[in-house]
């Protein structure tokens, strides 16, 4: 398809890239059209790799013949613009000079998710969407098996955590609690061992945790909300409780992302 130059950032077609920094316009525009936003060349290939179909192309000038083997694959259209009409578009400067609107699929549901998983994280209400995108390329490179989110916690087709993952949130498979109250038990019927990650008192050491348990056992690794941490009724049907232990230098947690790239790894590499 050959190039459409647009130099009015009004123009209809543009509407899918509009003011992509105002989140509550993008969660409504994305929810109503079923989209999401891939933000640089290597984040669109992934996006169209893992089978993902575009909706469209925007390229600024000095980039438009960037992705022309991803474009040439799709029958969707490819716009051109200048960085200035991108910036008054988008609202900051498209350092990469390439986005692309894709159409989201159905989330699968719980059952296979987690078939055939040995390791999962369980995200309860994290809000933040750099936190999310940091986790989901934690827990995908470092070898966990999925991730289940509570209903609440932030999505992690949203731009931001797109873009943060580097794609990680087209490959780990996902899904959603639909009872944030009784969720729980989904997994634990599942033959899960609820495993959440506290530095509350009580909580034993996770390498130590991990060791202790059956090489055989499904292990799900229950991440909380950034600054509270888990609620209290998660905490309360956790299996066990295990902190990352620290060194006697004032320090008593980790950040969420900092902590879950330690837990991941530990979840992945437990023996078994």
């Amino acid at each position: 398809m050959s190039a459409i130059r647009v130099t009015d950032p009004a123009d209809p077609r543009l509407t899918d890239y509009t003011r992509l920094r105002d989140v509550n316009l993008r969660r409504h525009l994305e929810a109503e059209h079923g989209l999401f936003m891939a933000e640089g060349g290597k984040v669109i290939r992934r996006a169209a790799a893992a089978g993902f179909r575009p909706r469209s192309f925007l390229l600024t000038e000095r980039r438009a013949a960037a992705l022309d083997d991803v474009v040439s694959a799709h029958d969707a259209p490819l716009y051109v613009v200048s960085e200035d009409t991108a910036h008054r578009l988008v609202g900051f400067d498209l350092h990469r000079g390439a986005l692309a609107a894709f159409h989201r699929k159905a989330l699968p549901g719980l059952d296979g998710v987690l078939s055939g998983a040995r390791g999962i994280v369980v995200l309860e209400d994290l809000v933040d969407h750099t936190n999310v995108g940091a986790l989901f390329r934690s827990a995908a490179g470092l070898g966990v098996d999925a991730a289940v989110l509570a209903p609440r916690c932030a999505d992690p087709l949203y731009r931001r955590s797109v873009k943060v993952s580097m794609g990680a949130v087209f490959t780990l498979p996902y899904t959603r609690l639909d009872d944030w109250y009784g969720g729980l038990g989904a997994l634990r019927g599942a033959g899960f061992h609820l495993m959440a990650l506290t530095p509350g008192e009580g909580s034993q050491p996770l390498r130590e945790a991990m060791a202790g348990l059956d090489p055989s056992a499904r292990v799900a690794l229950m991440l909380g909300t950034e600054g509270d941490g888990l609620s209290s009724r998660w905490l309360e049907q956790a299996d066990t409780r295990v902190r990352i232990p620290m060194a006697d230098r004032e320090v008593d947690s980790l950040n969420v992302t900092a902590a879950a790239a330690v837990a991941c790894y530990e979840l992945a590499h437990r023996p078994g």
